[in-house]
């Protein structure tokens, strides 16, 4: 059901890796992103992104700050944003994406596969929701 690729993107300037591959947030993530059909892992920009084909719906790490960015539900953002763990990230920000804050031995990793599965399900194609709802008990 899930993907499992790890693609490499030629980038024109080197970007430091604040979260490599093997960093145990960065696998921690994956575990949860790389169960969504057709879900593939992208080194971008010096870090682990997910995507549902061509479009981005996590991203590991800040800078060095442990956190993963997502795409929130537009009626749930003003609550996510009254959260501490929860800002509205650099760069991404500005396109509607937040982050939330959470380290590999603590935080809310309940809900932040919560935040994984809407944002999974905002950009996924019609056939991806298709599969992914065909495959929930």
């Amino acid at each position: 059901m899930g993907g499992r690729t790890l693609a490499l993107v030629d980038e024109p300037a080197a970007h430091p890796m604040w979260f490599p591959p093997e960093h145990p947030l960065a696998v921690r993530v994956r575990a949860l992103c790389l169960e969504y059909p057709e879900a593939m892992e992208v080194i971008s920009h010096g870090r682990c992104t997910f995507r549902a084909g061509k479009r981005q719906f996590a991203i590991v790490g800040v800078g060095p700050d442990p956190a993963v960015l997502f795409i929130p539900d537009d009626v749930e953002r003003p609550a996510l944003l009254e959260r501490d763990d929860v800002f509205v990230p650099p760069y991404e920000g500005a396109s509607g994406w937040l982050a939330l804050r959470v380290e590999v031995d603590a935080g809310d990793w309940t809900l932040l596969a919560e935040l994984i599965d809407t944002s999974y399900r905002r950009v996924a194609l019609q056939r991806q929701l298709r599969a992914l709802d065909a495959a929930a008990p």
